[in-house]
């Protein structure tokens, strides 16, 4: 071993130590699930169930299941939990086709790199086509999770998590094209 993998493993343990000397005491909630006091899910794993991202509570869609094609981008017009307005203007939404585009490149690579590292890529036979039919299948499988999943992360750009939800009320957005915000501009 090197001085700094030496030096990587003091480190880790000495933070494990001080975490096991410092344990907060587990509270038990509502559900009869044990979670620390005062900690919240982290925000990705909230992005990827589709929960309002001002108090990563309440649902954004109508069905919970994105495969349920005929219900698929129906989403309610404010949380239930937090009551933040989910439909802030219209045409909002458009904007999430770059999160969308976004996640199915970073999609494309992770499965052309599992593929090639798996597999293997080889020029004198077909195993690219091969790929190439199972990353397009695997995105139109995927297709209705990822635009849910575009919807979400697209709000939560322009909606913070907001850890006093509770008492602050959810601040009201105008839209662009209204008569307010075009008489304030002249």
């Amino acid at each position: 071993m090197n001085f700094f993998q030496e030096r990587v493993i003091t480190v880790l343990f000495r933070k494990q130590s001080l975490k096991i000397k410092n344990m907060e005491p587990m509270a038990v909630s509502q559900s009869n699930q044990m979670e620390k006091p005062g900690k919240e899910k982290v925000g990705a794993l909230n992005l990827l169930q589709s929960k309002c991202p001002r108090c990563r509570k309440g649902n954004m869609f109508i069905d919970p299941n994105p495969w349920d094609l005929k219900n698929t981008m129906k989403m309610n017009k404010e949380c239930s939990v937090c009551k933040q307005p989910l439909d802030i203007e219209v045409g909002f939404y458009y904007g999430s086709s770059y999160v969308s585009y976004a996640s199915s490149i970073a999609l494309s690579v992770t499965t052309f790199i599992a593929w090639w590292m798996i597999i293997g890529l080889s020029l004198d036979d077909n195993r690219f086509f091969y790929w190439l039919i199972f990353n397009g299948v695997f995105l139109v499988v995927l297709q209705p999770y990822l635009m849910r999943l575009a919807r979400t992360g697209w709000l939560a750009f322009f909606v913070r998590y907001d850890r006093n939800w509770k008492t602050n009320p959810p601040q009201q957005t105008k839209a662009i094209g209204s008569r307010n915000c075009i008489s304030s501009l002249q």
